[in-house]
């Protein structure tokens, strides 16, 4: 019986590296062979029209090595040191391993505020899709070299959780050192269960988390739950499996032991409800008629149907969008600050590119970023 691909019915997959598996535990060296395997399985991937975007750890760790410092008891201070470094080489190993396959590597580094206040989490959004549209590989990092203990996500699980979230992934892959959750943590129980799927994240699963078993890694099974809720919340169903050996991407299509949290909306559905009920209108648009055709089928928001722009908003805010018998239509996040809207109204593209030299959109609010409302505030 061949074994079922867990991933055949996605399209785009964030995929989570811990440091144990990129780097070699007792050396601190780079696992290269394991890195080349994997860059292969991505191309294959990629071959097969999937989005991949990786998050990746061990900058600390090559950082750590490459200085000479012994891998415990550091101060931030050095910690933030060895990570300044380390993302050099971290980037570069992975430019190297990627272009063995004809792929190309865009680093990104990430902290908290990126993906929490939302004019940063639409510019790194942006980059992230862009990257996509030109078929290169973003390589996702936290930025550990500035950020402080008080401002650090702490781990790349949750991380990867909330990347996936802001670019509305299909699946979060997280490869780890087990192949999944179990009932007990399996290196001190023998008698534990492996569990297949999770539908729903309760006590009694949180229950089963664990330590984590390597002095390398920042997260264990508890970072991997908490990661699981924010990608399911979001929409994003959420894969643990094991990274040990190489071509695990492979090895995971082909059938290879797993556990999968599964999300019970879509990543767009869950995006829209976000917008509609978690965030307070900043501004309010006006449009013509035209314009609210375009919206009901399914279209952005260009500034030339726009006809009045009230409010103080910036780039991200949430805005309602009234029709011209002031019934609110739709809300969505601005893709303009208000001051740059009330200029833009009115006008077409070509109008606006020649007022604002430097933007590379002209959507008010782009369809990604928009839904429709009924007269209850619902999703239409």
């Amino acid at each position: 019986m061949v074994a079922l691909n867990p991933i055949s019915s996605y399209k785009r997959l964030v995929i989570k590296i811990g440091s144990a598996l990129l780097v070699d535990n007792k050396t601190g060296l780079l696992r290269s062979n394991w890195l080349n395997s994997l860059c292969q399985d991505i191309a294959e991937l990629q071959l097969q029209n999937y989005e991949i975007i990786i998050v990746s750890s061990g900058a600390m760790m090559l950082g750590r090595q490459i200085l000479s410092l012994n891998a415990k008891n550091l101060t931030l201070e050095k910690l933030q040191a060895c990570a300044s470094v380390g993302q050099i080489a971290l980037s570069q190993n992975w430019t190297n391993a990627l272009s063995k396959y004809d792929l190309i590597g865009g680093q990104i580094l990430i902290t908290p505020n990126i993906t929490e206040q939302r004019r940063f989490y639409l510019n790194a959004q942006t980059t992230i899709n862009t990257l996509l549209e030109l078929k290169a590989v973003p390589v996702i990092n936290e930025n550990d070299s500035v950020a402080t203990a008080e401002i650090r996500y702490g781990d790349n699980d949750r991380l990867s959780a909330r990347v996936a979230s802001m670019i509305e992934a299909d699946c979060l892959i997280i490869l780890s050192d087990v192949d999944g959750l179990y009932s007990a943590p399996p290196q001190s129980d023998d008698k534990a269960s492996h569990i297949a799927k999770v539908s729903e994240i309760n006590k009694e699963i949180e229950a089963m988390a664990g330590a984590s078993s390597s002095h390398l890694a920042r997260g264990g099974m508890i970072t991997k739950i908490e990661a699981a809720k924010i990608a399911t919340q979001s929409g994003t169903d959420m894969i643990i499996t094991s990274g040990t050996k190489n071509h695990s991407l492979k090895a995971l299509i082909d059938g290879a032991k797993h556990t999968l949290f599964s999300a019970n909306q879509c990543p767009k559905s869950a995006r829209k409800r976000w917008i509609l009920g978690t965030l307070e209108i900043a501004g309010k648009i006006y449009i013509d008629d035209g314009a609210a055709k375009a919206l009901k089928n399914g279209n952005s928001l260009l500034p030339i149907g726009v006809t009045k722009v009230e409010g103080e908003f910036s780039r991200g805010d949430i805005v309602a969008i009234f029709c011209s018998n002031e019934k609110e239509i739709a809300r969505g996040l601005a893709g303009m600050d208000n001051i740059d809207a009330n200029l833009a109204k009115g006008k077409n593209s070509e109008a606006i590119f020649e007022l604002f030299e430097t933007i590379s959109r002209t959507e008010l609010v782009h369809a990604d970023n928009l839904v429709l409302v009924t007269s209850n505030i619902g999703i239409k």
